[in-house]
């Protein structure tokens, strides 16, 4: 993955501020802002690294389960119109809507399964 942060399953982005000059970040796929800052990508990994770190702290003291990354599952809201033409076609195809739309995802971002 390109132009991501990783650290421990979480990822983060990579940004720039022409007005600070300054390198900075969120982390992705978890309720809530985790933010981070750097003025070099080693300075901005180091707190993304820190700000997982201390999510990960906060839960176990406060005895929160940290949200697991990326679940495998979400809400989509599109047109009725096409919320039929899909369940017309994953029946066509004698599959269940999720499996037409996991498969169409797949199709999108181009990966197979591992």
């Amino acid at each position: 993955m390109n132009n991501f942060l990783e650290y421990k399953g979480y990822y983060g982005t990579v940004e720039y501020s022409s007005n600070d000059s300054a390198l900075f970040g969120k982390v992705l796929g978890i309720n809530g802002l985790i933010s981070y800052e750097g003025n070099c990508v080693k300075s901005l990994q180091d707190d993304f690294n820190e700000a997982i770190d201390d999510y990960i702290n906060m839960c176990d003291e406060n005895s929160i389960e940290p949200q697991k990354v990326f679940r495998g599952n979400f809400n989509v809201r599109v047109s009725p119109e096409l919320h039929r033409q899909l369940v017309l076609y994953a029946a066509s195809c004698g599959q269940s809507l999720n499996s037409t739309v996991e498969e169409a995802i797949k199709a999108y971002v181009s990966i197979e399964d591992k």
